[in-house]
């Protein structure tokens, strides 16, 4: 009886918690709602940034791209990754060995029945892929598996 009142409470609370949330925005770094996120990038971009999907493999702008440069969130151009960080990895998705320093959290990925360690931009939170410890041994040992379509190449100056 006092675990049937119990469960009776928290579906209460629950409930009542629903009904007061301010308006929903994507991320607690980013100010915009999702109608901003939506009016702002492309379908695709939308997809994978904001509700977490993946692209698929081999299909991307990046996976097969080696040029000098940077790569940066496609939603807020925040600095993510070096091309000297970039490699091969033969998976389908732009890999690189390591981040900008500070440039990304992570989060741990539950969905579709695996434990992954999911990678967001520090400064918006926009959904980049995830990380894998199958990374070059003479680097990192990481393997960050990201979507081209989250990042955008900017080209070194000389």
């Amino acid at each position: 009886m006092k675990n049937l009142f119990l469960l009776l409470l928290v579906i209460t609370f629950q409930s009542c918690q629903s009904q007061t949330k301010e308006p929903k925005t994507m991320n607690s770094n980013s100010k915009k709602t999702e109608a901003q996120w939506k009016a702002e990038l492309t379908p695709e971009q939308y997809e994978v940034l904001r509700n977490k999907g993946t692209e698929r493999a081999f299909t991307g702008e990046y996976w097969d791209h080696f040029e000098k440069g940077k790569y940066v969130c496609a939603a807020c151009g925040n600095d993510l990754f070096t091309s000297d960080t970039k490699f091969d990895s033969h998976c389908g998705w732009p890999s690189f060995d390591k981040s900008i320093k500070g440039s990304v959290v992570y989060k741990q990925d539950l969905s579709y029945g695996m434990v992954r360690t999911e990678v967001l931009c520090a400064k918006c939170d926009g959904h980049l892929g995830h990380i894998f410890d199958d990374g070059p041994k003479e680097t990192t040992g990481q393997r960050y598996c990201m979507n081209s379509v989250s990042i955008k190449f900017v080209p070194e100056t000389k």
